[in-house]
């Protein structure tokens, strides 16, 4: 992978305890070769001094909008022309608010708006804060604005307090940063997908299906997409728009879906079946729609039978991808995950609880739990596109780790 030289960095810093980590990202960033050029709020003063972060960047660091010592004192102009990528380490949510909002009240949120460069943030904050729903709205306003958001981790936090907070370390915002300046760290890697509900046709009017909305999936092919993958989404009927950088292939039953999947799967690393495909359908379809007054009894009897098992059929492959699967389940929820991870011999799946009104099916936050042999991996309730993300990283570190 390509290191930074020559790229050109503004790191801005707002003011939460994790902005001591900033000295050590400015030393990582200049490391591989990037011009750092550090902007501070006025509350990320009372965390790290300017002087500090000007030694460790070699360049002078800004705390206000206007600069005397530049041209026509409108040094957030240049600075926002000069930035390839700004870097809100550690982001407040305080300040991920002001950025949502489009505010341009200080140094950092001006230059925000003002800058065309590419954007990303590092959240770092009490893990209520994290949770609170008006952070999360800030958040996925961000990202569907196309700022990529780095994190927070799980893990004790300043005050205590033990859950998702914690910013990134600055070794993994690097990397990070490294794959988003340089096209992203799975390029050449095809990823295969399902997404949506299926339909699984009664009559030429009614259908079997589910409540699934696509949302998780497209989210997790945009998050694929996003670290240079070459992502397939064989998707079941949404009311979504296809994502950016995804090639978007639409069918309605399972049998399509499976027929679609084994078209493609020859040439996919990675498989990720995230699809509520309907388990059964009629045995029988009929060719008119079948009417009230046709019907001898106040029953009506319709004869089921089990639609492709289209996970386990890839799973099952000779020269197969590595297989992710989901469970959405609504109650003993791992043990369930579990048992499909073995029986279908899998190598990784997702499990959530569908019975749950803020999280799944239609949501727009969901929460995981990810097992794999030998592993699992919690992920703490957020939006799908941040879930998306956190969910991506896990699946990479895994295959990656499997492959060596």
């Amino acid at each position: 992978m390509q290191g930074l030289a020559g790229r050109r960095v503004l790191l801005a810093v707002s003011g939460g305890i994790a902005a001591y980590k900033a000295a050590d990202l400015v030393r990582r960033l200049r490391a591989e070769g990037a011009a750092v050029r550090v902007v501070m709020t006025a509350r990320a003063q009372q965390f790290i001094s300017a002087t500090t972060l000007q030694a460790l960047s070699g360049e002078a660091v800004r705390c206000e909008i206007f600069d005397s010592a530049a041209e026509q004192g409108m040094g957030h102009i240049e600075l926002a022309r000069w930035a390839e990528i700004i870097l809100l380490a550690p982001a407040t949510a305080s300040t991920l608010a002001r950025l949502a909002h489009g505010l341009a009240d200080d140094l950092v949120s001006t230059l925000w708006l003002a800058s065309p460069a590419l954007k990303a943030v590092a959240p770092a904050m009490n893990q209520q804060m994290w949770r609170a729903a008006a952070t999360q709205r800030n958040v996925q306003r961000l990202c569907e604005d196309g700022v990529l958001c780095w994190g927070p981790e799980a893990g004790e936090q300043a005050c205590g307090d033990v859950g998702p907070g914690r910013m990134c370390e600055p070794q993994d915002l690097v990397q990070r940063m490294i794959a988003a300046l340089n096209g992203g760290d799975l390029q050449g890697v095809n990823v295969l997908m399902t997404a949506g509900p299926t339909r699984e046709a009664i009559d030429p009017v009614r259908y079997i299906s589910n409540h699934s909305s696509g949302k998780m999936g497209y989210a997790l092919a945009a998050a694929f997409a996003a670290r240079g993958a070459q992502v397939t989404l064989i998707s079941g009927p949404v009311a979504l728009p296809p994502p950016a950088a995804v090639t978007t292939i639409a069918v309605v039953s399972a049998e399509e879906m499976l027929q679609a999947v084994l078209a493609r799967v020859a040439s996919c690393q990675l498989f990720v079946a995230c699809a509520a495909v309907a388990d059964y359908r009629a045995r029988v379809v009929a060719e008119r729609k079948l009417k009230k007054s046709e019907r001898q009894e106040s029953l009506w009897r319709l004869e089921l039978e089990p639609t492709p098992d289209i996970l386990a059929t890839v799973a099952a492959q000779p020269l197969r991808p590595w297989v992710v699967g989901f469970a959405a389940e609504t109650h003993d929820v791992e043990n369930y995950a579990l048992a499909k991870l073995q029986a279908k011999r899998l190598d990784m799946i997702a499990c959530n609880d569908v019975s749950r009104t803020d999280i799944g099916f239609a949501a727009d936050d969901n929460a995981l739990v990810v097992l794999w042999q030998g592993g699992r991996r919690e992920l703490a309730r957020a939006s799908k596109t941040q879930i998306a993300g956190q969910l991506v990283d896990t699946i990479v570190d895994v295959w990656r780790s499997d492959k060596r």
